[in-house]
């Protein structure tokens, strides 16, 4: 992992004139689990899109070990993204979609493509199209795309989102293992148990605004797996 720190000072940014992120500053480091939380419209998702270079702030800078997103480099040079519901084409398998992906790219070869899928729960021989997949297997897949090409920068919006039991724990291991293997992970998630479960600070967000921080303590992950699934699962989140 090259990436050592994530640093944003004072970003704002406006759509139409409206103010949807309002002088944000915080900074990430690398081998840490970084939590957002907020209801929906509280500016989670546009500060992700922010920090992978979709989308440019208005006002402020983002630095990326001293190089400046959007001038040094218009992209985060290893980034993993999973923003809201992940997207693919209809007519290929799951293998087939990581393919066309990984070719940008041509950084990882089949075999680790095939592992990855394994390692998400799916079958890299399923030769079900991606539009007979269930929401699970939807979820799971873009997942996938995310982590294949292990990137230093590791974005999940709602990761456990459309997930049942087995695929909750699935994303509690993967967070602790690209943790362990030094990423710099940022995922939002509604459920303030699992957040605090998960994270190693969390950072509070309502329209727009950064209104809170806390440091959370080391955890138990198999703890973790049990609590995520029992607390996801209460809440009705945990659907097939």
């Amino acid at each position: 992992m090259s990436l050592k720190k994530l640093e944003v000072h004072h970003v704002t940014k406006r759509i139409h004139g409206n103010i949807v992120l309002q002088d944000i500053s915080c900074t990430f480091l690398a081998g840490k689990i970084y939590g957002l939380k907020g209801i929906n419209g509280s500016g989670k998702t546009m500060l992700m899109r922010l920090l992978c270079g979709l989308i440019r702030p208005s006002e402020g800078e983002i630095f990326y070990d001293e190089k400046k997103l959007g001038i040094d480099f218009r992209f985060p040079p290893s980034v993993g993204i999973l923003l809201e519901n992940p997207s693919f084409l209809d007519s290929c398998t799951g293998l087939q979609n990581l393919k066309m992906i990984a070719d940008i790219n041509q950084k990882i070869t089949e075999k680790e493509i095939r592992d990855t899928l394994f390692r998400v729960g799916l079958d890299p021989d399923d030769q079900r199209k991606y539009k007979k997949y269930s929401l699970g297997m939807k979820q799971r897949l873009g997942i996938a795309a995310a982590v294949m090409e292990k990137p230093d920068l590791l974005i999940l919006d709602e990761p456990f989102n459309a997930l049942d039991t087995s695929g909750i724990e699935m994303v509690s291991h993967l967070l602790a293992e690209e943790k362990k293997n030094g990423a710099l992970v940022i995922f939002s998630c509604h459920d303030n148990e699992v957040l605090k479960m998960h994270s190693d600070q969390i950072l509070e967000l309502s329209e727009g605004r950064m209104v809170g921080e806390s440091d959370e303590k080391e955890k138990d992950i198999s703890y973790g797996c049990a609590t995520s699934a029992r607390s996801l699962g209460d809440a009705g989140l945990a659907g097939k």
